[in-house]
This record gives structure tokens, C-alpha cells and sequence, in this order.
């Protein structure tokens, strides 16, 4: 039975004007952080703000047999848990998750992380399209099949809180869920990227992550840097000649050969096309200042590194006062945030142990080293799409977007994805999203891009038809 696209486009837009973005505004004002940057979120009760609205809105969905739950788990965050029963005896997985990143600066005059603000298509705030919107598209997406009559699996959604945090706390919900959830044929994510708003983009592949903080002291207290200075080496000094074990200062390049994989040809293909469609937007969507150049002319290139390649950022800094209160003294010690991106294919424990032991070993004049470990993540590389899927996929395209289908890796982590592949390996996936050009998850200015979003939901439900149809 064939999906009505212009009925179920007709819903959609109906839907997200009447009712999800209004609710997802307020979604937006929570500031549920995620517990790596709020400790106390037990306490602080965002996260669960969080989680009893979303909740509430998808229990008021008018959705034959669908069942909500809240999770809950002794010192864990509360997962949102929901079944649809279908026509067909087979499960798909839809993932999602609600907790946020820190609010950042540099957000525009009238913006902020915590005030939703629509301007034209785009809805500001913190979360929307990572990933709050996730559970209102996939709801709205099974209502517009059940509004047409269309077959479709047993449909399981989960709603997490801890996938900013690596999702240290989902194993132990999969774990108590495992019975409901079933061997799903299909696993729906909708958390991940989009090379334009012209196009359904498939994520083909996911770069892991391993974050720690590397620590260098010096000193038991600071000394007035005329006196010491020359005497007591400095902390920033060795932190960066450590830093230069792992990384070329003046290239950025990893110079550990552990971290870098063979970039199937496949990907390197798809890299390239989307160079072609995208051109200079690889790099322009980036708020780059006047005169500063990104990292290669080619655009494959620059697609292939923020997708195949590891890199380091420091993100964060303890140890040093701020400008205007930094006095002539030499520092006892800094402590720098490190985020390692790594490819697929390299294993996040292994690396760790790797940057630990690279690190620490023989510090220059004797500096107290110490690398902890916060959390790494695996990457995730998907298998060869199976004929009906990658024909839905073109088709839903098509449908509501006016243009087939395309393919290109993500340089982010969703840490569920390589679990939920190690677990169900004959699984198919659909991750994509809604973060296009400047949508600056985790950055200041984060929008929700409506129209691509309405247009997500409609390729959900066509896929969760086409599904349907072929194990039917």
C-alpha cells in the first residue's frame, strides 16, 4: 500500500506548526544538561524537567497503542521508553535523547541557550535539533502512517539522557528494556548531520571520541614569575611539549599512526560527490574570520577530515586566570580538556591506554603527568545498505525533498550507534538529521531548521512504510 506523500506532507506541516513547535520552544528553555556537565542534575531536576515534558507531550498523542514510560534506574538518568505495536512481526528501533550541552558564548544579540527564538525557518536554542526534536518527528511520523492505513513493524522508541556524556547510562537501560526492545530489523537515529537542506543525508559513518583532561604541575604554590621564572619551569610549556607527542603543532596532524585508519574507497567516492554538490559550503558555513583559511583547498579533503581523521581540540582550561586577573606569577600547574576525534575502525580503549601511556611517560624535568580519562566512545561505520532500504531512502528523498538521496560520514559521535551494531549486526540504519550549515550544534546560535525538519519527518514515515512492505 502506497504512501500518500502530499497527505502525509499535509499533516506534517500541519503538526509542526499547530503543536511541535510550540512545545518544543519550551523544551528549549530547560537547561538540561547532560551529567558530564552538571554533576548534580539529580538535584538541579532540569534533566528530569526534561524528561516529563516530552513525555507528557508524547502521551497526548492521539497514536493507536502507543504506551509511554518513563525508565528509571537507582543513579541514573531517566530514559523515556515507548511501543507502538504494528502489522508486522518485526521491530524497529527509533533512538533519540534529550540532555544538552553547556550553553557556550558568542550567541547573537537577542539569542541565547535557553530562550527559544523563531526567526523565519530557523528556531533558536540549545537542543532542538540535537536532539529534542527527535521524538516529536518520529511520534508524527508514525501518526501519518496510521492516518493512511499503512502496515508498519513494532515500533520501539527510547528518548535517553546521557548521550552528551558519552551515554554512560544507556547500557544498563538497554540492559533492563532488552526483552521489550527485541532484535530490531531497522534502527532509526535521528541525532546526526546534513550536508544542505536540499537533500535526505545518510550518515555512512560516525568518528569516535576520547576525552580527558591531561594534567601538569609544577609547584606547590605560585611564585612571582621575575623571581621564579627561569628557575621553575612552566606548566603551559610542558603540557604543550607534551601535546606535540600526539599532534604536529604546526600541521595539527595526529602523529600517532595507531589512530589512523584505510579510508574505504567507497567513502572516499561519496566524499567526493558531496564535494561536488556542496562546493565551497564545506568549509564557508564555518565562522571563519576575514583572511583565515581552512586546513586544504581540496574540499574532498577537508570533507574526508572532519569524517576518516582523528584530530585534537582543547576545549577546555583549568589552571589559568582569566585576562584580566592574570598577575605576574608562575602557575602551579595546568590542566587542559583534550577531545581526540578518531575514524571508525580504531577501538576508543586501546587509543586511550595509547594517549595515556604517550603522554605520561618520562615528563620533561620530572613534572607531575597525570591523564584522566572522562569518557571514550567508539566510532561507527555502517554496513552496505540492503536494496529495498536504499531505494526508500531515494524515494522519500525525492518525495520531500525534490532530490535523491545523498551519503557522506559525520565528524561528531553518537556512542549508541556502535553499540546497537555490536548487538544487532544485521540491523540496517537510518541516522541522519537536521544539523546543516550553521546550525552550530554545541556552539552558540544553535537552530532547529523547521522546513528540513518536517521534511525528516516525512522520510521517516515513508521508510517505516517501505519497511513495512518488504518484511511484510
Amino acid at each position: 500500500m502506497a504512501v500518500d506523500a502530499d497527505s502525509l506532507s499535509s499533516h506534517v506541516e500541519d503538526k509542526w506548526e499547530s503543536d511541535i513547535v510550540d512545545s518544543l520552544s519550551e523544551y528549549i528553555r530547560i537547561p538540561a544538561l547532560s551529567p558530564a556537565f552538571d554533576p548534580d542534575w539529580e538535584a538541579n531536576g532540569h534533566i528530569e524537567a526534561a524528561v516529563e515534558h516530552i513525555a507528557s507531550w508524547c502521551a497526548a498523542q492521539d497514536i493507536e497503542g502507543l504506551v509511554v514510560e518513563i525508565n528509571r534506574l537507582p543513579g541514573l538518568t531517566p530514559l523515556i521508553y515507548m511501543e507502538v505495536p504494528g502489522q508486522i512481526d518485526e521491530n524497529v528501533l527509533l533512538y533519540q535523547h534529550l540532555d544538552k550541552q553547556p550553553e557556550f558564548v558568542g550567541w547573537h544579540e537577542g539569542l541565547g541557550p535557553w530562550e527559544p527564538v523563531r526567526r523565519g525557518d530557523k528556531l533558536y536554542g540549545r537542543g532542538g535539533a540535537d536532539d529534542g526534536y527527535g521524538a516529536y518527528a518520529s511520534l508524527t511520523a508514525i501518526k501519518g502512517l496510521q492516518l493512511q492505513g499503512i502496515p508498519h513493524a513494532n515500533l520501539k522508541l527510547i528518548v535517553e539522557a546521557s548521550e552528551e556524556s558519552g551515554s554512560p547510562d544507556l547500557p544498563a537501560h538497554l540492559d533492563s528494556l532488552a526483552d521489550r526492545i527485541g532484535t530490531p530489523s531497522l534502527v532509526v537515529c535521528l541525532d546526526s548531520g546534513a550536508g544542505d537542506w536540499d537533500h535526505l543525508w545518510l550518515t555512512t559513518s560516525l568518528r569516535g571520541v576520547i576525552v580527558g583532561t591531561l594534567d601538569v604541575a609544577v609547584s606547590s604554590a605560585g611564585v612571582h614569575s621575575g623571581d621564579a621564572g627561569g628557575i621553575i619551569p612552566s606548566s603551559f610549556r610542558i603540557a604543550r611539549n607534551l601535546l606535540d607527542r600526539i599532534s604536529d603543532s604546526e600541521t595539527g596532524l595526529i602523529t600517532l599512526p595507531e589512530l589512523w585508519v584505510e579510508i574505504p574507497e567507497e567513502r572516499v567516492e561519496q566524499a567526493s560527490k558531496a564535494a561536488l554538490i556542496l562546493g565551497d559550503e564545506v568549509h564557508s558555513q564555518f565562522p571563519f574570520l576575514e583572511g583565515v583559511s581552512p586546513n586544504n583547498d581540496d574540499l574532498t579533503e577537508l570533507i574526508l577530515n572532519r569524517t576518516w581523521r582523528p584530530a585534537l581540540e582543547i576545549v577546555g582550561m583549568d589552571g589559568v586566570p582569566t585576562c584580566a586577573m592574570g598577575g605576574n606569577v608562575l602557575r602551579t600547574n595546568t590542566t587542559l580538556k583534550l577531545s581526540i576525534r578518531i575514524p571508525a575502525g580504531v577501538d576508543c580503549n586501546i587509543a586511550s591506554d595509547l594517549i595515556e601511556q604517550t603522554l605520561t611517560r618520562n615528563p620533561p624535568q620530572g613534572a607531575h603527568v597525570k591523564f584522566n580519562l572522562e569518557h571514550p566512545a567508539d566510532g561507527f561505520h555502517a554496513n552496505p545498505l540492503s536494496e529495498w532500504i536504499s531505494s526508500a531512502l531515494d524515494d522519500a528523498s525525492n518525495a520531500h525533498f525534490g532530490a535523491p538521496v545523498q551519503y557522506m560520514g559525520e565528524g561528531g559521535t553518537i556512542p549508541f550507534m556502535p553499540m546497537l551494531q555490536d548487538q544487532f549486526p544485521s540491523s540496517e540504519f537510518m541516522i541522519t538529521g537536521i544539523l546543516g550549515p550553521e546550525s552550530n550544534a554545541h556552539g552558540p546560535n544553535e537552530f532547529t531548521h523547521i522546513p528540513c525538519a518536517k521534511a525528516i519527518t516525512c522520510c521517516v514515515a515513508q521508510v517505516l512504510a517501505a519497511h513495512g512492505e518488504h518484511h511484510g
